[in-house]
């Protein structure tokens, strides 16, 4: 690519494009992407080793052949049909999977085209599930949900409701977002049995006091996200069964960033099963946008008892051919691969190069989980020079708030890994 089309594409770029969390009026730098293979990106016409999986989705990596092979396969058949009267084979077969390899209860699927989308199906779920049986004892009836601080859901309204209403990123729409019962933060992962306890207690107590204007509860299993990436313990995950089953709540595992094996597990929900589970991102391996919605048929049938008798919502692109051919591609590659061990190697390596980084000033803590580790400053970082120095150092990166974090594809190697804990020490030494 010329020199003149490069700036030529940057220009138009910065003049009429919006990019995600970014001003139009002064937007922050954006770097030309010219190629993608394996694990790397080519960045202003250098490879560069991708740290974030284009938002922790491409976990297979870049061109990867099966998966390009089932998007052509599929895109020589029909790219996409309506989901409303109809059907076709590959949401047949995807449904299936999803079916197969998460807990056995979660049997009914509903395919949603993004993981905004997909929260704010389960959140109607959980509304008309609670309609639907009745039960209506508080004058408004069940309609707030349980969460906890330091969470993120996404950036529709409901999600956006669910999201921690002041570090979240949504705080702005206090007053205009429905409002939601939020508990305490979980504790640290390597929290001890007496902080989980207590962490309980008020979680149990916020519960009693709230319990006849409650709907369900939401989180993101063992690994809060953009939220601020904070692993926490799974034995919060049993309270929280417990708290939604004393209450006849829902429990809704939003697993849109950390399903398919990021955390170690293949999904949070193989320890606790919720009665509402999404999924997104890493679904397709990053080729196309899909979410999935899974849930039980005890709550199919308590939606299907309310007014309405069906789920109120049907995308234009719900259950699109080529996004579910594509995942169902990813999904067999995944299980097919010892991706326990890739995640294992990877979380090793990145703990064992991140921890030197903890005498570092400014560093607040460093903390990995599964094939994900997380430099946390004691300061906002400068979300430009951050990830110029990363990239001088060839690691593709993106920051935010306080964090400098990577979650790279499962096909890094330990090249890849050295360059990516090399670039991740340049962004913290950024300052």
């Amino acid at each position: 690519m010329t020199v003149a089309l490069t700036e030529d594409l940057l220009a138009f770029d910065r003049e009429h494009l919006w990019h995600p969390y970014t001003s139009m009026t002064e937007p922050t730098p954006v770097r030309l992407v010219t190629g993608a293979r394996g694990g790397e990106l080519e960045v202003d016409g250098r490879w560069v080793v991708d740290g974030m999986a284009s938002w922790w989705s491409a976990i297979h990596g870049y061109r990867h052949p099966v998966l390009d092979a089932a998007i052509a396969e599929q895109a020589a058949r029909f790219s996409h049909v309506m989901f409303g009267g109809l059907t076709h084979e590959p949401a047949v077969a995807v449904g299936r999977r999803l079916v197969e390899i998460t807990p056995e209860p979660l049997e009914r699927v509903f395919l949603a085209d993004s993981g905004s989308v997909a929260v704010e199906v389960a959140l109607k779920m959980v509304l008309q599930y609670q309609r639907g049986c009745g039960r209506t004892d508080h004058p408004s009836g069940r309609t707030r949900m349980l969460t906890v601080l330091g969470g993120y859901h996404g950036d529709t309204f409901h999600p956006m409701s669910v999201t921690d209403p002041d570090g979240g990123m949504h705080a702005m729409w206090r007053g205009v977002l429905p409002g939601q019962v939020f508990g305490p933060r979980p504790p640290a992962y390597d929290a001890s049995p007496a902080s989980i306890a207590e962490w309980a207690d008020a979680l149990r107590d916020l519960a009693a006091r709230h319990a006849h204007e409650l709907a369900g509860i939401v989180v993101e299993p063992l690994l809060q996200g953009a939220g601020g990436m904070w692993p926490y313990p799974p034995a919060c995950l049993r309270i929280l069964r417990e708290v939604a089953d004393e209450h006849g709540l829902l429990l809704v595992f939003d697993e849109i960033a950390t399903g398919f094996g990021r955390t170690g597990h293949l999904f949070a929900s193989e320890l606790v099963t919720p009665d509402v589970l999404c999924l997104g991102k890493a679904l397709t391996g990053g080729y196309l946008t899909l979410a999935a919605v899974l849930t039980t048929d005890r709550v199919a049938r308590g939606i299907s008892g309310s007014e309405a008798g069906v789920v109120m919502h049907g995308p234009t692109f719900m259950g699109n051919p080529l996004a579910c051919a594509v995942a169902s591609a990813s999904i067999d590659l995944l299980l097919a691969s010892d991706w326990p061990a890739r995640v294992g190697a990877i979380g090793t390596h990145l703990a064992a190069g991140l921890a030197p980084l903890r005498s570092l000033p400014g560093v607040r803590d460093v903390r990995t989980i599964g094939a994900v580790g997380v430099v946390q400053h004691d300061h906002p970082i400068d979300v430009v020079a951050h990830p110029d120095a990363a990239l001088a150092a060839g690691v593709w990166l993106r920051p935010f708030r306080d964090l400098v974090y990577a979650m790279p594809p499962y096909v890094a190697g330990a090249g890849e890994l050295d360059r990516l804990v090399a670039g991740i020490g340049a962004a913290v030494r950024a300052g």
